[in-house]
């Protein structure tokens, strides 16, 4: 039962990270990172009750997506702070295409 509260307290803290911090992507990014992370957890606690495997093997897709899409997000960043100097949200609305 305490996997259940931990990946629910995991996601409000993502959720709230998001929602609150509206300036830093790399914080942003990191938050969505612990949504993923709180799902997997979910999934584990899951596969663990019932017993099977579906819930361990999704968990590992999770984590393998979550990876990538860490590794992608911050590439971006990295380019983009090269290019314009600054990571800020509020700068984003000037990209074009």
């Amino acid at each position: 039962m305490s996997y259940l509260i931990l990946s629910i307290v995991i996601l409000l803290i993502g959720i709230l990270g998001i929602i609150l911090n509206r300036s830093n992507l790399i914080i942003m990014l990191m938050c969505v990172e612990l949504i993923l992370l709180a799902s997997t957890i979910l999934l584990l606690f899951e596969s663990r009750v019932l017993y099977t495997l579906f819930g361990q093997i999704f968990a590992i897709v999770i984590l393998t997506v979550a990876a990538a899409e860490s590794a992608i997000g911050l590439a971006i960043m990295v380019n983009y702070y090269r290019l314009r100097g600054t990571i800020a949200v509020r700068a984003l609305n000037l990209l074009r295409g």
